[in-house]
């Protein structure tokens, strides 16, 4: 079926890779951590290759072969006390994005993401975003993480919209997954940094900045 771009009724952000620039302070925040408990810092790169899946599962992949339980436990409470006080250090919305965000409030809008739901929140209240949405629910919000579409079913049944007219953004492939599980449509932003997993998972649409969306969902250029 060929998606009618101009009856999307609902789009559902992810946030880390999509809507802010959060790679460094993520980053920092994890070599910070393994600092606390004697380890060397890890490259940013490959920290940002462990991000989307939740904190537990970032703390546990840079943790690597010593991610016993205990570790994984002390790791946690120092990382999210640390990021806690830095989240914003370095974090920027990529470009495009508020003025993409502005023409899109026809729109219903949310953000599902992996990120713990009050940092989440926090963050986008701190940019100034958070008006913006509707729902904003985070990795422990639901007991599924994506790409379990669990957020998804939760909005689309709350909002009264059906999966035909809701679209997924997110810059890698569990976003994709995410969307094809709750059977609505995808797109993949090739900016963010799980950008490189979507040639895996290909979405329905693909752009390179978010100022491409409200065009394209207002009928005035085609996919």
């Amino acid at each position: 079926m060929t998606p009618t771009w101009n009856q999307i009724r609902l789009v559902v952000f992810d946030l880390d890779g999509t809507l802010v620039d959060s790679k460094q302070d993520l980053a920092l925040s994890v070599n910070a951590m393994r600092g606390e408990m004697g380890l060397s810092p890890l490259p940013l790169d490959l920290i940002a290759s462990y991000i989307g899946h939740g904190a537990t599962e970032l703390v546990r992949r840079s943790l690597g072969t010593l991610a016993t339980i205990e570790n994984v436990d002390k790791g946690m409470a120092f990382f999210l006390n640390y990021y806690r006080d830095h989240m914003l250090d370095n974090t920027a919305p990529y470009p495009g994005v508020p003025e993409a965000l502005e023409k899109l409030q026809a729109h219903k809008l949310a953000v599902l993401t992996n990120k713990p739901v009050i940092f989440s929140r926090e963050m986008l209240t701190r940019l100034g975003f958070a008006p913006y949405f509707t729902f904003v629910y985070g990795g422990n919000s639901f007991p599924q993480k994506k790409p379990d579409p669990v957020g998804l079913h939760k909005m689309m049944e709350d909002l009264g919209i059906p999966a035909a007219q809701t679209l997924m953004v997110g810059d890698s492939d569990t976003d994709v997954l995410t969307g094809r599980n709750g059977g609505v449509w995808t797109c993949g932003v090739t900016y963010g940094f799980g950008a490189d997993t979507l040639q895996k998972v290909p979405p329905d649409l693909v752009i390179d900045d978010l100022r491409e969306l409200p065009p394209l969902l207002d009928g005035l250029r085609k996919g």
